[in-house]
């Protein structure tokens, strides 16, 4: 069932009748464009132009005020100063409007008082339950119903090709080029909708109600910023729930406003680190260049999902075969071998042929017409010496150009997709425009640029696999938790809370003076590690606050009176309670784990390897809480240093599995605690061997914990 702003949306975005207030007769002014471009685009509902000056604007009777009409308007178009805005919405409401667009500028982004009428032109719509696109926006376009409520002069070039990718901007001009170069691309467009000011509608709303637009199957975005991180999460995760593949540029790198120096996890997170997480975690694929937004979402509205990464590269030429080989790697996807079976078949048609993966048939295709057609059925097909492939691309280099035998090509290929329509099939290279014709209308898209078309068919792969993902996972239940104390924590404190949430911690005593932590120590079992407790030294080494492999009590009272004496002498005003004794644990991977909160998304969870580099090598990931374990050990597969936990050098694997669930629990923890959670570092965050006994049962296990909360 469809609440009322989602009802509101569709008449803002499909309106049976559209009113634009500035209306003239000047088809080159902002009045004048949304009336010419629907009149010649054939717009079936009521264009109703208002301008008291006329009496007919573009051959259409023209109304004074909105108040002449003397019926229910669904849109209305604003052509007119920032200054007679407000009245022009009280109008507005009177004549039962559900939305407006407001090119008007002079508004949030000229100055304060801008902001102030803008906030209050928003607060008297939402009142009344009109919807606002803008202001300072180019408008929107819905191509099935010739809605032009826009003055960009981008449609006057030519009229694009109806289909199912929108598109999305919250730059106007960003938006104006991206139409243009979809139509020059033959694209088929189902809307096209720029936010402006968002004073209302934000980029959010729009990939909401676009997830349930049967029209649309793809969403190509333009975002700078969001300000509902919430909404910006619910409509992503709407979009991949409907089958919808969503496409973003963000624009836009700059530090996290929080202070790094108290926290690991600050200084490795950034505003862009943590778009660049939710779009992984939301199984959005971020597009680095325009270039690249479009050939991910041409193939995005192609090609069905893949059922894995397993990719074939079918090329006549060995080079490119290798090009495409490396970037199919830097992709994470999976080029795996021909099985022998099909190698030998395909020597014994060419000795020459490269018949492993890149598989090059060479131009022995053009003496041979059938041998395209086996070797695409050979990579493509089902059976036990067959390739299985769950995707393919085929590099016929000029081969399609002037070649006489090039139907013939056209043909295997049209024929090799009708047989496997669900495996994605892509044409890498030049054709001739009737060719693409012909290849498009089977499902298999044309892209040219080999980097390019791998990179789109790595893309295609990532989306499959989340969507998969997140159709496994089971709702997140967040624990039952107190709020966090007021006062700082020491790491005792911050410790017990953590194992009280179900994160594994390393067993630890408190001890306010020597005997007690010898005491601590003998209970414990040596070798033992004594830590400075302390709620104001956050970096307890750096003040010579940490003591490592005491074998007895005299060795552990010495490091009692000298951590203590040592962090007085670097601060004599600091907070000082005692030692944390704690076993010394050998072995393992370190890794470190953190939560920073972000002023627009909340908690953030990290991972990375540990060690004094990693703030230097920033080789970590990121996720948004909550997450379940296999969107842990998503984030655990990211960093670059992955194969350090398999095992090295004779060293043993150590348990992922156990990693992936405390990284788990750790996101549910900092949900549970979002409104107090300021930051968290478990560094170091120690993973054993897999098949080890573990300490106290548990193969992962924090070391140390730093917990801030929000003052």
């Amino acid at each position: 069932m469809q609440d009322s702003t989602e009802t509101n949306l569709d008449a803002l975005f499909n309106p049976a009748s559209v009113a634009v207030v500035g209306a003239t007769n000047d088809v080159g002014r902002i009045g004048g464009v949304p009336l010419d471009l629907m009149i010649r685009r054939g717009y079936r509902g009521r264009i109703l132009p208002i301008n008291p000056k006329y009496a007919e604007i573009q051959g259409l009777p023209a109304y004074p005020s909105l108040a002449a009409v003397g019926a229910p308007v669904d849109l209305v178009v604003v052509a007119v100063n920032a200054a007679a805005v407000p009245q022009t919405l009280e109008d507005a409401i009177a004549a039962g409007a559900k939305g407006m667009v407001l090119f008007s500028s002079g508004f949030a982004e000229a100055d304060e008082a801008g902001r102030a009428a803008q906030q209050a032109l928003a607060a008297r719509a939402r009142a009344a339950g009109v919807r606002l696109l803008g202001p300072n926006c180019l408008g929107l376009m819905a191509f099935a119903s010739n809605v032009y409520a826009t003055f960009s002069p981008a449609p006057r070039a030519g009229e694009s090709k109806q289909g199912d990718i929108a598109i999305v901007s919250q730059s106007g001009a960003f938006g104006a080029f991206a139409y243009s170069l979809a139509r020059i691309k033959g694209l088929g467009m189902s809307y096209w909708l720029t936010t402006g000011n968002e004073a209302d509608i934000e980029f959010a709303d729009c990939v909401a109600w676009l997830a349930n637009d049967p029209a649309t199957r793809v969403i190509l975005g333009y975002i700078e910023g969001c300000r509902d991180g919430a909404k910006l999460k619910r409509a992503l995760a709407a979009a991949r729930a409907a089958g919808k593949r969503v496409v973003i540029t963000k624009v836009g790198r700059s530090a996290l406003g929080s202070a790094a120096a108290a926290s690991h996890t600050a200084a490795l997170t950034g505003e862009d680190a943590v778009y660049d997480a939710m779009f992984r975690q939301y199984g959005v694929w971020r597009a680095r260049t325009v270039e690249e937004l479009f050939t991910v979402g041409y193939a995005a509205s192609m090609c069905a999902a893949p059922a894995s990464r397993r990719i074939g590269l079918l090329t006549t030429s060995g080079g490119v075969g290798v090009l495409m080989a490396d970037e199919a790697v830097d992709c994470g996807l999976d080029v795996a071998e021909m099985p022998a079976a099909a190698q030998a078949a395909l020597r014994a048609k060419v000795s020459f042929a490269g018949p492993r993966n890149p598989v090059d048939i060479t131009g022995q295709h053009q003496n041979h017409p059938e041998l395209l057609g086996e070797t695409l059925e050979n990579m493509l097909g089902r059976g036990p010496d067959q390739g299985r492939y769950d995707s393919l691309l085929f590099f016929p280099a000029a081969g399609l150009l002037g070649s006489p035998r090039a139907q013939v090509v056209v043909d295997a290929l049209i024929a090799a997709h009708r047989r496997h329509p669900d495996v994605p099939l892509g044409v890498n290279g030049l054709a001739r425009p009737e060719q693409r014709a012909q290849f498009e209308a089977a499902g298999i898209p044309v892209l040219e640029e080999p980097s390019g078309a791998v990179r789109a068919f790595g893309a295609l792969a990532f989306m499959a696999e989340s969507a998969r993902r997140a159709a496994a996972r089971a709702p997140i239940a967040l624990p039952a938790v107190a709020p966090l104390p007021a006062h700082a924590l020491t790491e005792i404190e911050a410790l017990r809370l953590l194992r009280d949430a179900g994160l594994p911690a390393m067993p630890c005593r408190h001890a306010a003076s020597a005997d007690e932590a010898a005491a601590a120590a003998a209970a414990l079992g040596f070798p033992v590690v004594v830590k400075l407790s302390s709620r104001t030294i956050t970096h307890k080494s750096d003040v010579g606050g940490v003591r490592l492999d005491l074998a007895d009590a005299a060795a552990v009272r010495a490091a009692f009176d000298a951590v203590t004496a040592s962090a007085r002498r670097a601060d004599p005003a600091a907070h000082v309670d005692g030692v944390l004794v704690a076993p010394m644990i050998r072995g393992g991977v370190e890794c470190i784990l953190g939560v920073q909160r972000d002023p627009v998304f909340g908690p953030v969870v990290m991972f990375g390897l540990g060690g004094v580099l990693v703030e230097a090598l920033k080789d970590v990931s990121f996720r948004v809480a909550p997450i379940d374990e296999a969107e842990a050990r998503a984030m655990v597969d990211e960093i670059r240093a992955r194969r350090v936990l398999d095992g090295m050098r004779g060293a043993p694997p150590a348990d992922v599995d156990a990693l992936a669930a405390a990284i788990a629990a750790l996101s549910r923890f900092a949900a549970a605690h979002a409104d107090r959670l300021e930051s968290l570092d478990l560094n170091p965050f120690v993973v054993l061997p897999r098949d080890g006994p573990g300490v106290g049962g548990a193969r992962a296990l924090a070391l140390d914990a730093v917990l801030i909360a929000r003052s």
